[in-house]
């Protein structure tokens, strides 16, 4: 028997007006002069609004 519904279809119907998640990298030097990587994941409105965002 034949799959009436694939894997794309179901994707397809969960989509809705969704955030665009952007990944930010933020480099802090530490006390002993090496340099640590943060990163994390945010949901912004708009992508021109990243540069506003505080981690």
């Amino acid at each position: 028997m034949a799959k009436t519904q694939t894997f794309g279809d179901k994707l397809k119907k969960k989509k809705g007006s969704e955030k665009p998640t952007v990944k930010i990298i933020k480099g802090i030097k530490g006390d002993d002069g090496t340099t640590h990587f943060m990163e994390t994941f945010i949901k912004v409105d708009d992508v021109s609004t990243i540069e506003k965002v505080k981690i």
